[in-house]
């Protein structure tokens, strides 16, 4: 763990791109740059278990051939987990407590499961009481997945293409240092749900949530082609390497265990309040989270590359 670790923060050394993230740009580009280090064979299992997701169609409207489609499908699957949480899905909110969390039984499954996005690795750094962790969150749900997804799992294909469209979204998940930690202060006794109730005031001059300033690191809404063209600019996504020792990392624990050490070492330093006041971020500080950002995108597309390669290989 401490082995890449170190080899995360070394990423601090490099170039710094324009500005990234884990709004959906952030996830297409994740996407994308995955979907490049598919072995053909998969690519097309992929695509045919995508075809079962509803918004297949739309997803692939308008373009103009077969291998385009595909490209574009695996892309956009990857933002809808976060789509069905819109007014137009009509998915029901839930809580991690509930009958149904944990379970894994495909599209007939309407409930948002807002709590799959992320596990709270909680701490206090003045010592407030620290609450339970949830039952179901990222970690569990991963798991359950990567081992439902193979053909031999002996699932049906309904389930395989509701968990793989999950895939796509929640490892790009697991590599944002906020889905991964809880900080617990005597200002904000209660939590902060991952940096939910802070709020910073970047460059740019807006007061946001510490949360969302994070998730923004790659912009907000884009369509693929959009997010293919960032990826592949010059200081893009594309362009940056991942160290092969930490991309054959394969638990989901260890992968938020990472983030979270990430999220304590520097979402959460100076300046950051910790209460509710915003506080205008320094230029170190947002050097360190756009450079950590590119670092952990590239790593969340190596690693779910290789669980797909592996998975239906």
């Amino acid at each position: 763990m401490r082995r890449v670790i170190s080899a995360l923060l070394a990423c601090l050394a490099v170039p710094l791109s324009p500005a990234l993230a884990w709004w959906d740009e952030g996830h297409m580009q994740i996407a994308y740059v995955a979907y490049k280090h598919l072995h053909a064979p998969v690519k097309d299992k992929v695509d045919a278990l995508l075809k079962l997701n509803p918004d297949y169609a739309k997803w692939t409207a308008g373009t103009p051939d077969e291998k385009t489609a595909k490209l574009y499908a695996f892309i956009h699957a990857a933002t809808w987990a976060d789509d069905i949480k819109g007014k137009d899905y009509d998915y029901k909110r839930d809580d991690a407590n509930s009958a149904t969390a944990g379970q894994n039984i495909g599209y007939a499954d309407r409930n948002q499961h807002a709590y799959w996005h992320f596990k709270d690795i909680n701490f206090t750094p003045d010592g407030v009481p620290l609450p339970p962790n949830d039952p179901v969150d990222i970690v569990t749900q991963l798991k359950l997945m990567i081992a439902t997804l193979p053909p031999s799992s002996g699932a049906t294909d309904d389930v395989r293409s509701y968990d793989l469209v999950w895939l796509l979204h929640l490892v790009g998940d697991a590599h944002q240092p906020l889905h991964a930690v809880g900080r617990f202060t005597k200002q904000l006794p209660g939590g902060d749900t991952g940096g939910n109730a802070e709020s910073v005031i970047p460059a740019t001059g807006e007061a946001i949530a510490l949360h969302a300033y994070w998730d923004r690191r790659f912009g907000s809404y884009a369509s693929p082609f959009g997010a293919m063209f960032d990826a592949d600019d010059k200081d893009g996504l594309s362009s940056f390497g991942v160290n092969k020792i930490s991309a054959a990392v394969s638990d989901p624990q260890a992968w938020i265990e990472e983030s979270a050490e990430l999220a304590r070492q520097y979402a959460y330093a100076a300046p950051v309040s910790p209460g509710k006041n915003s506080v205008m971020l320094t230029r170190d500080y947002e050097t360190n989270a756009r450079n950590i950002s590119r670092a952990q995108a590239a790593l969340a597309a190596a690693r779910l590359a290789r669980v797909l390669n592996d998975t239906l290989k």
